[in-house]
């Protein structure tokens, strides 16, 4: 299974150890689905982990942990296709990534954005709960 995580699932993984995006976390390291993943997904993770705000809750080892196994361990999709459709247009390339790479799921916390397409392409748009319950 092939599976785009928005930033908010993995940041959320970090804060909340106990939560559902923690499990998908846990999940993907155990092997059980391959993550997309691509330059400006990472540049929005290392970006988002370094607000003060999210800072405050992340120790910066963590948070190196993450960058770092996301580029050893995600499938990095090049050449990205311009997709105008998210209500966000900052979570277009989340798409687009996810139609190059042949996705079955986009994962987010984005209740009024990309939750709301319900999918592009051949990918599902899904919650982490909704995630979850595929994952068994």
């Amino acid at each position: 299974m092939r599976v785009v995580l928005d930033t908010n699932i993995l940041v959320s993984a970090l804060i909340s150890p106990m939560g559902h995006a923690a499990a998908i976390y846990e999940a993907w390291e155990d092997g059980r689905f391959k993550l997309l993943s691509c330059a400006k997904h990472l540049d929005e993770i290392h970006a988002t982990l370094q607000k003060p705000r999210v800072a405050q809750l992340i120790t910066p080892h963590k948070a190196g942990r993450l960058v770092n196994q996301i580029r050893k361990l995600s499938e990095q999709v090049q050449a990205l296709p311009r997709v105008k459709r998210s209500p966000d247009p900052t979570d277009d390339y989340l798409l687009a990534l996810s139609e190059v790479g042949r996705a079955n799921y986009l994962v987010t916390g984005n209740k009024s954005g990309l939750l709301s397409l319900v999918h592009h392409k051949q990918t599902k748009i899904v919650n982490a709960g909704q995630f979850l319950r595929v994952l068994g």
